[in-house]
């Protein structure tokens, strides 16, 4: 029990802290802004950072993918099934989202400037996707060109073999780097968030503490509902009865060392080992697994997509028809491509809605707090789905006799 209460206790500090700010905010109301200094400081902590941490971790893991076989197809195969499972994560939540209302009792007031210069959308496609000078990469605001011109930076590198091996090492060191930053960064968390929910709870009182009540009765039951029925449908797809036998003879221990780290990639270890057992090649887990835990997030999608709700509904904005449905599920897919595979690394995910939606910065105090509560099965979601996309690779790449083939400890 109380190695559980451990692995989890940094999201009850925050929690608490958060907890403990709404309080404040409560008995002193508005007074309370006093302290929101110390909430922005924090914020703007995590956007100095967003920058060369994006760079360094997507650029990193796509440069020392050069050593492993039949590459070029099981990552064409893996994207592919990573693309598909995250829309049908994102459509799963979407749906309970309209269904299920996730509030709006809360209503803060959406500040836009007077002169909005219009564009066409083929100018906006092209702004989103490039920037027209490097040094316009260095801000939040061009997220999208941040991430291409990472992965192009990855292939290149790759690419020129043995002369880029110094330049891999240099792109993984710095990712590192700008993890440990993350980390330290996460140490003022419970000040920062409290000092900004107390500010928050002040001003806009306990309509907001409703909303988040309603969000999170949403969120677990679904996320239950997607990793049962999602993933047998999936293991099913990959392997017939046999192969939704061995996932769940085998998943158990992956779930549960994902729901005690609260990190995918602290059960990348025990999910290798279920993937063996289950009878994926060699190959292909070694492959999937590693990259799955930082790039495919079906749980982060999920919550994603709730969080694009709930803070649509905070500010008043209009959560309906298929354009602002088609573009949620696209940020979806990004906010869960940009996560790292570290407890509390949602931020990153938190701040690119934030800034793709365009939306002003209180908002990201806003929803982080979501992903704080949630994170627990969102994370289990996230591991398990890695094991389960190594299966339909391996469906895709070998045929459906793979599922046959005698299990090989190798």
């Amino acid at each position: 029990m109380m190695q559980k209460l451990k692995a989890y206790r940094f999201p009850i500090i925050l929690l608490i802290s958060i907890i403990i700010g709404s309080i404040i905010g409560l008995v002193f109301g508005e007074k309370a802004n006093v302290i929101k200094p110390l909430g922005d400081i924090f914020i703007n902590l995590l956007f100095m950072v967003v920058i060369p941490l994006v760079f360094f971790s997507i650029s990193s893991a796509i440069a020392n993918m050069d050593s492993m076989r039949r590459l070029g197809k099981i990552m064409g195969s893996m994207m592919t099934v990573f693309i598909v499972t995250g829309i049908i994560a994102s459509v799963f939540m979407l749906a309970a989202t309209v269904l299920f209302s996730t509030g709006t009792e809360a209503n803060i007031p959406l500040e836009t400037p007077d002169d909005v210069e219009e564009v066409t959308i083929s100018e906006q496609l092209v702004n989103t996707f490039t920037v027209p000078d490097f040094v316009d990469l260095f801000s939040r605001s061009n997220m999208l060109a941040l991430i291409i011109f990472s992965v192009l930076v990855g292939v290149s590198t790759g690419l020129i073999g043995e002369q880029g091996r110094p330049f891999a090492k240099f792109l993984s060191g710095g990712s590192e780097v700008f993890m440990k930053v993350v980390q330290i960064i996460m140490y003022y968390a419970p000040i920062g968030l409290g000092a900004y929910f107390a500010s928050l709870i002040g001003e806009f009182g306990t309509a907001l503490i409703g909303d988040y009540a309603k969000a999170i009765i949403v969120y677990y039951p679904v996320s239950i509902l997607y990793f049962f029925i999602g993933f047998t449908f999936y293991a099913f797809l990959a392997g017939g009865k046999v192969g939704v036998t061995r996932f769940w003879k085998n998943i158990l221990a992956p779930a549960a060392t994902a729901l005690g780290t609260g990190s995918s990639v602290a059960t990348l270890p025990v999910n290798l080992q279920a993937a063996q057992k289950i009878g994926v090649p060699k190959d292909i887990r070694e492959t999937v697994l590693p990259l799955g835990a930082t790039i495919h997030m079906d749980g982060s999608c999920l919550s994603a997509m709730l969080k694009i709700a709930f803070v649509f509904g905070v500010f008043n904005m209009d959560f309906s028809g298929i354009g602002t449905f088609l573009t949620a599920i696209g940020i979806c897919l990004l906010s869960g491509i940009v996560m790292s595979g570290i407890p509390g690394g949602g931020f990153i995910g938190e701040m690119m809605i934030v800034t793709l939606y365009g939306l002003p910065i209180q908002a990201l105090p806003i929803i982080s707090a979501i992903g704080v509560v949630v994170d627990p099965p969102a994370t289990m979601v996230n591991a398990t789905g890695d094991t389960v996309a190594s299966m339909l690779v391996t469906r895709q790449l070998d045929g459906k006799e793979w599922i046959e083939n005698p299990i090989v400890n190798e």
